[in-house]
């Protein structure tokens, strides 16, 4: 719905993320309606989705019940997605957990996923001292005194 009243994908996605399949969507809100969409996630074969987006209202909240309602393990990275105000970000969280969702921050998502510290400590520390300033403390006396070693 590139013409539609939300514009185009927003460019600083497509400039992160330029490998990531982009599925068109001809004008529905939930993405979940989306017949392609659908199949590209259930082609998958995964159970368990983590889902952010722009508009954590709808963008986040629809889809998230949809997958809910069809057996989806649900993860809402919560500061990965964003809203007009606190009053509807509430709510939206609210919504999505009372339906079974679990809400998670990036760094949370990121230490999960990664499970272990032997696997390339050096990308993930890199990833949150770009991101954390505070935890560059870490990373920075953790290489020091590795270094010395």
């Amino acid at each position: 719905f590139e013409n539609g009243p939300n514009g185009p994908l927003v460019p600083e996605l497509k400039a992160l993320f330029p490998d990531a399949p982009y599925i068109a969507r001809p004008g529905q809100i939930n993405a979940w309606d989306n017949e392609d969409f659908v199949k590209a996630v259930k082609a998958t074969g995964k159970k368990q989705l983590l889902i952010a987006g722009v508009v954590t209202e709808v963008c986040v909240a629809f889809p998230a019940l949809s997958a809910l309602a069809e057996d989806f393990e649900v993860f809402v990275v919560a500061d990965a997605s964003g809203t007009f105000n606190s009053m509807t970000q509430q709510a939206a969280w609210s919504r999505m957990e009372q339906a079974g969702a679990q809400l998670m921050t990036w760094f949370g998502v990121a230490c999960e996923l990664h499970r272990d510290w032997r696997n390339d400590v050096e990308g993930l520390g890199a990833l949150f001292s770009n991101h954390i300033p505070d935890y560059r403390n870490l990373i920075t006396s953790y290489t020091t005194l590795t270094a010395s070693k």
